[in-house]
């Protein structure tokens, strides 16, 4: 028995590793891109990727130009990148257009010279988007969603979840519908709230409680900056967002977004 397993294991080694999918909507029928065919391509390109958000240092990737494979977006549509974990990005298109001076790239894990894994074991691959200068248009590293499997073009956040949306009396300039924005970008890629969201990731910040409800301010904000520093857990996989990433003024708003909608449960 031991042998049959020993011989398994090796002719599992030899086989090589079958090509992953990654499927694009963008409302006129389903394409799916193989990663062997996006390694063949005439746009594909070997690039250095500064300080990558994933790995945590410069990174080397054979990758294409994202808009190459969203042909016909417009500045005003929306995109969703959906992970395989259940990590769900909500990305506008004109980011993706280069408009704001960021380049996004779509990196196209090798099936035979795999990527290194990921601090806590995690793998990137098979399709990661990273960004050249995402300083120019303030990406944030919510916007480089790995281990991606479907890009969909779909309506806005507001639109798909009115239950989102704040007190519509607010005036627009306004700490909590700055708030929203900054949640749109930062938390409804892991969270929903009052059920609704795409994300699959962490738990509903509304529903049972808010966490407004159960934390003091300073340990809420804490928290967001540093998860570890309120309870460490060598399974979390929420990362802290520093200074860099969210500045004070928008983590004031998405507080002050938050304890708004402990009052409008269920969207009520």
């Amino acid at each position: 028995m031991k042998l049959l397993a020993v011989y398994l294991l090796a002719l599992c080694l030899a086989l090589p590793a079958a090509a992953a999918e990654l499927k694009v909507d963008l409302g006129h029928g389903v394409t799916a891109y193989s990663s062997e065919t996006l390694l063949k391509r005439t746009d594909a390109r070997t690039i250095d990727v500064p300080a990558d958000v994933a790995f945590r240092r410069t990174m080397h990737y054979r990758a294409v130009p994202l808009i190459a494979l969203l042909d016909g977006i417009a500045p005003g549509d929306h995109l969703q990148f959906v992970a395989g974990d259940g990590f769900a990005a909500e990305i506008p298109a004109a980011l993706l257009l280069n408009t704001h001076g960021s380049e996004a790239w779509l990196a196209i894990e090798d099936p035979a010279r795999p990527w290194p894994t990921l601090p806590g074991h995690a793998r990137a691959g098979p399709f990661y988007v990273v960004w050249m200068r995402p300083q120019a248009a303030g990406i944030g590293p919510e916007q480089w969603p790995y281990q991606l499997a479907s890009i969909r073009k779909l309506a806005n956040v507001a639109a798909r979840f009115p239950a989102l949306l704040p007190d519509p009396s607010l005036p627009q300039d306004s700490e909590v519908q700055r708030g929203f924005a900054v949640f749109q970008r930062t938390c409804l890629a892991c969270h929903t709230l009052n059920g609704q969201g795409d994300a699959k990731l962490g738990p509903d910040l509304n529903i049972p409680h808010n966490p407004t409800e159960y934390l003091r301010a300073d340990l809420l904000r804490a928290f967001i900056r540093d998860p570890q520093s309120l309870r460490r857990w060598p399974q979390a996989r929420m990362r802290g967002f520093g200074a860099q990433v969210l500045s004070d003024a928008d983590l004031d708003a998405v507080l002050a977004y938050l304890r708004h909608m402990a009052g409008r449960k269920h969207g009520s």
